[in-house]
C-alpha cells in the first residue's frame, strides 16, 4: 500500500577510508507509514510494504549487522513467514540488494533495481510509479545535495506519475531515514516523517528545508559560542 525506494552510496572519506550512505524514502496513503515500514542501519536499508510485517525489515537489518548477506537473511526470513505471499521487501547492503513482490500484493505492484538501489510499490496507478521514483534518483545519484534531500525528490517524480491509486484515502505519510557511516553525528535532517497529511511529499520537503535550516543554525549559534 505504498511506494519506496531504497538507497546505497559508497564512498571513501578524506583518509581514504571506505565509508557508505544508506537511505530509504517511503510514502502511502495510510498514516504514519515511517513507523513500520522503513528501516536502516549502518550496514543497509529495508523496506517492508505491502501487508506490512514489522520485523521483517527490524530483524533484516539486525542480520545484516550480524555478517549476513542481504539475499539470504530476507529470504530466510520470508521462508518463515507464512503470509510471503502478501508481502513486499525490498533492500540493499553494502555489497548486495534484494528485491521481492509476493504474488497476492494488489495491482498495480512491482519492483525494480539498478546498481546502488532498489525500488518497489503496490496499489499503485501504473508501474510508471516505481519506474520514475528509480529514474529520478538515477538522475541525481551521488549528486551535490544530501541524500535525504534526493530521496524525497525521487518520490516526488514518482506520485508525479500517479502515486497510490486509492484516491478515496486523503490522509497520507511519508518518511525519509538516512545513515552515514562516515559522519560524526545524525543531522536532524536525516530522519523525517510526515505522519498525517493531505499532501505528505510537500509537506516532507519543506520538513527538510526547515530541518537543515535549523540544524545549520544551530551549528553555527554553539560554535560561535564556543569560540
Amino acid at each position: 500500500m505504498t511506494f519506496s525506494i531504497c538507497v546505497r552510496e559508497p564512498y571513501e572519506d578524506d583518509d581514504g577510508d571506505q565509508q557508505y550512505r544508506f537511505g530509504i524514502a517511503i510514502t502511502t496513503r495510510l498514516p504514519a507509514v515511517g513507523v513500520p515500514c522503513p528501516h536502516v542501519n549502518e550496514h543497509g536499508a529495508v523496506a517492508t510494504q505491502s501487508v506490512t510485517n514489522e520485523r521483517l525489515g527490524s530483524k533484516g537489518i539486525e542480520y545484516l549487522a550480524d555478517g549476513l548477506g542481504i539475499e539470504d537473511a530476507l529470504q530466510a526470513l520470508l521462508n518463515a513467514d507464512d503470509s510471503s505471499p502478501s508481502r513486499q521487501l525490498h533492500g540493499v547492503s553494502r555489497d548486495g540488494a534484494f528485491t521481492f513482490s509476493g504474488d497476492e500484493c494488489n495491482g498495480w505492484y512491482g519492483h525494480t533495481s539498478g546498481e546502488n538501489y532498489t525500488a518497489a510499490g503496490n496499489l499503485l496507478t501504473g508501474e510508471a510509479v516505481v519506474e520514475r521514483t528509480a529514474e529520478k534518483y538515477e538522475d541525481v545519484a551521488f549528486g551535490d545535495e544530501p541524500l535525504a534531500k534526493r530521496l524525497v525528490d525521487a518520490l516526488g517524480a514518482g506520485q508525479a506519475a500517479g502515486g497510490d491509486k486509492r484516491e478515496d484515502l486523503t490522509i497520507q505519510s511519508a518518511a525519509v531515514t538516512v545513515v552515514d557511516t562516515g559522519a560524526d553525528e545524525r543531522p536532524y535532517y536525516d530522519d523525517l516523517r510526515v505522519d498525517a497529511s493531505e499532501d505528505p511529499i510537500v509537506d516532507l520537503r519543506e520538513t527538510y528545508r526547515l530541518a537543515k535550516q535549523g540544524y545549520e543554525d544551530a551549528l553555527e549559534r554553539y560554535e560561535e559560542s564556543d569560540a
